[in-house]
């Protein structure tokens, strides 16, 4: 029996009833389901709804259906048109009657809308603890590089030699930013739908703030309307997730960049890698191709969701069906990409040595030897152009500027003196970036133990949430 069936008296067209069935997707909400029911039963008892006797049987319902949904078979219901439905089926067949008076006073409206919030909530720790492990990879690996240098680049060209571990921590940065995005959202999201009715409230003297406090909530959600139609918790998220899903997209660029022989800067983990069907000597970065791929879908879901519900007015329209499977496929992407990233950090390999030598070549030292003459009292600009004519010099004759006599340097720069070349080896240039957020390895140090701290808080706030 359908939970509308009493207006109609035609059956639905089968094609159309099959189309706008959510229980296909949506049974992924089962757990979600049955806590809102479970704190609703609680209230309705209160409200002098429920008898003790009912409560008690709608409980053990409810718990039995639990232990009955880690059966994925039981699960496949032909005639179920949502989750909803499908709870209150199986109640009524455990338990009798009685279970058809769980809804009184409340609306399938205010269900998903809960159900939606509490599959987002608990998506979002489970985010943030593999988050945790991205981030506890990436900085053991920045630990454990030292004083390894490699080329930075801006345009893709050799810009300037910085420490293996601030390019690592670089990523750290953008995932740290990340977590409190989701944090953030956490905490807008965390109102309690239940008691909204299907619009402007329950029709029952419900305890909104036990129901709240049941679901852990922080308090009731403030406007039936609002809260029935709003999904701007499901935006805000995926949007989150989006910007995360570019993040690791870029961090998988680099991994795919480095790898190449041209590079040579890093070994791809053969676990994470897989070969190909005609050449039998490749090894191919197909994770990190995937993580690449796989944000174009999280972005997809972010741009579906803002489309779905800008042009719906107050307050529950079926349109807001289509919310949910963006965020779950969101949702499960990221988890999975974030997993498989944290993996091949673990396992991958970088070639120190190489990555150190190419740090020392290719004019990387430009920057610094300008610096050295605006240090001597030439202003920037005629430094930085002396400097390039003596690259430019350098280029002619196939050498560095280390290598650069002091002769023909002073045709082009005459204020240098014989220590200009001590100011050009990668230890100098490295420890002359000495600013808080520079390469300079006292800074990165000093970055990598704020790191540690930050991590430390994060788990502390995982902890909190568990």
């Amino acid at each position: 029996m359908k939970m509308w069936a009493g207006r109609f008296r035609q059956p639905l067209d089968p094609e159309f009833e099959r189309w706008q069935r959510s229980f296909p997707f949506d049974h992924r909400l089962i757990g979600e389901e049955l806590s809102a029911s479970l704190a609703h039963a609680r209230a309705l008892a209160g409200a002098g709804v429920l008898s003790q006797a009912e409560l008690d049987s709608i409980l053990h319902g409810l718990e039995e259906i639990g232990r009955q949904a880690a059966n994925l078979e039981l699960l496949h219901d032909e005639e179920a048109e949502d989750v909803h439905h499908f709870v209150e089926k199986r109640l009524v067949a455990l338990i009798g009657e009685a279970g058809y008076k769980l809804h009184s006073g409340r609306s399938r409206n205010e269900q998903i809308a809960t159900d939606l919030r509490l599959y987002v909530r608990r998506a979002i720790d489970n985010l943030q603890g593999g988050l945790g492990e991205l981030l506890e990879a990436l900085v053991a690996r920045a630990e454990k590089s030292g004083v390894a240098a490699m080329p930075s680049y801006t345009h893709l060209q050799p810009a300037e030699p910085v420490l293996v571990a601030h390019w690592l921590l670089a990523y750290v940065e953008m995932f740290f930013r990340d977590s409190s995005r989701l944090a953030d959202c956490r905490k807008r999201l965390n109102q309690c739908p239940l008691g909204s009715g299907a619009v402007a409230g329950s029709t029952l003297p419900l305890d909104r703030n036990a129901m709240a406090t049941n679901l852990g909530f922080d308090q009731p959600a403030a406007n039936s309307l609002d809260t029935t139609s709003d999904r701007d918790f499901a935006i805000e998220f995926v949007q989150a997730l989006s910007l995360l899903a570019v993040h690791l997209s870029r961090f998988a660029e680099e991994m795919i960049l480095f790898s190449t022989r041209e590079f040579g800067f890093v070994r791809l983990p053969e676990a994470y890698s897989t070969g190909s069907s005609a050449m039998p000597q490749k090894q191919n970065p197909d994770s990190m191709e995937l993580i690449r791929g796989k944000a174009a879908r999280v972005i997809g879901d972010a741009t579906s969701l803002v489309a779905t519900v800008k042009g719906l007015p107050l307050a529950y329209n079926k349109d807001l069906q289509e919310t949910q499977e963006p965020v779950f496929s969101a949702a499960e992407t990221m988890q999975a990409s974030v997993s498989i990233a944290t993996g091949f950090m673990s396992a991958v390999e970088f070639d120190y040595e190489r990555m150190h030598a190419a740090a020392g070549s290719g004019f990387m030292n430009a920057m610094a030897a300008a610096h050295y003459l605006v240090a001597r009292g030439v202003p920037f600009r005629r430094a930085h152009e002396q400097i390039g004519r003596a690259v430019q010099w350098c280029l002619e004759k196939r050498c560095e500027l280390a290598d650069m006599p002091l002769d023909d340097l002073h045709r082009f720069a005459p204020e240098a003196d014989r220590d200009f070349y001590s100011h050009l080896t990668l230890d100098a240039v490295l420890a002359c970036h000495n600013v808080e957020g520079g390469t300079a390895p006292a800074r990165v140090r000093q970055a990598l133990a704020e790191a540690r701290e930050r991590l430390a808080a994060l788990r502390g706030e995982q902890h909190a949430h568990a």
